[in-house]
């Protein structure tokens, strides 16, 4: 192009195409062929100035020559025609295996096709089997599994997924000519690129580097844009009485349904309902307990409980050091 002047019009195409997207001048006329000292090289600049003030990129503030290309927006018309409602999502939570009856709360909480649930937890104290009761309970639904949990470096199912599955004998895993009624895909990283479109994406876990955490909020934005009339279950990790997984808000802004799992006394679990974006009734800050038994799959004596005044200090307390009694 040191010939022919790259038009206005071809960069703002070329632009039109990385929305969202930071660039830079050297990335700009690299990829549209400019050469130096040509006059698409020199015209460049002022052009860019120009797009700058029509808002079709802004400087980042970071480095000198380096742009974000805006997402543009048009207006959304709500009511000049008939719209349907959107329906809610018809997603079964996991089951108290003695009862066979869902968790407790799943009828006051409403989820939308689109919708992420996070599970957060602390390690070793149910995430896994909260993640696989929600694939085994929706199994007809064709769900999807991706993460840490289930695949071998050589992507091949982990042993132990192989045992849970089996454990869970009350689910029909496969299909009658004996294939899987579920997708295992070997993903441990790029999960919104992964994520299939109007399914249930089950991601356990996700795993991001420690000086990174804060960018949860926008691998969620980015699986939320991907999974289309589907929903996301995402598995974090938590620490021992936190308030939220790893990543702290950032972790909260794009969920619309938080599930927290924490120890309760030496062997039971503590889920507490977090963030909740719709409900038919108020469930946030409701906590329950239960057991996990049989190879980590079956969910025992799920009842609700509440705080005892002791917090679980007070010797020969009912509590039996627990900190929570039942409702």
């Amino acid at each position: 192009m040191d010939n022919v002047e790259l038009t206005e019009g071809e960069l703002k195409e070329f632009l039109s195409k990385l929305q969202g997207k930071v660039i830079t001048y050297r990335f700009i006329r690299t990829e549209m062929g400019l050469k130096p000292g040509g006059k698409s090289w020199n015209n460049l600049r002022p052009q860019m100035a120009r797009l700058v003030e029509e808002k079709i990129v802004r400087p980042t503030g970071r480095n000198p020559g380096e742009f974000k290309v805006v997402s543009q927006a048009n207006r959304v018309i709500v009511f000049d025609k008939e719209r349907e409602a959107s329906p809610e999502f018809e997603l079964i939570f996991p089951r108290d295996y003695d009862t066979m009856e869902e968790m407790l709360f799943a009828g006051d909480i409403i989820l939308r096709e689109g919708d992420a649930i996070t599970v957060g937890g602390v390690s070793n104290y149910g995430k896994t089997t909260v993640a696989l009761s929600f694939c085994g309970e929706n199994i007809d639904q064709n769900p999807v599994l991706m993460g840490h949990e289930y695949t071998t470096m050589d992507e091949q199912p982990t042993p132990r997924l192989i045992n849970r599955l089996s454990a869970m004998d009350w689910i029909q895993w496969t299909n009658g000519d004996g294939t899987d009624k579920f997708e295992l895909l070997p993903v441990r990283e790029d999960y919104a690129e992964h994520i299939v479109k109007d399914r249930i994406n089950i991601i356990d876990w996700v795993n991001l580097d420690a000086n990174q955490l804060y960018n949860i909020s926008q691998l969620m934005q980015d699986m939320k844009r991907e999974v289309g009339k589907g929903i996301l279950i995402i598995v974090l990790q938590k620490g021992e009485g936190a308030g939220a997984p790893r990543g702290g808000q950032f972790a909260k802004d794009f969920t619309d349904c938080e599930l927290l799992l924490d120890k309760l006394g030496n062997y039971e679990t503590l889920l507490t309902i977090g963030k909740v974006k719709e409900y038919r009734s108020r469930v946030m800050g409701r906590t329950f307990g239960f057991e996990i038994a049989n190879d980590g799959v079956r969910i025992l004596n799920f009842r609700e409980v509440v705080r005892c005044k002791c917090w679980g200090k007070k010797d020969g307390c009912e509590c039996l050091g627990k900190g929570y009694l039942d409702k």
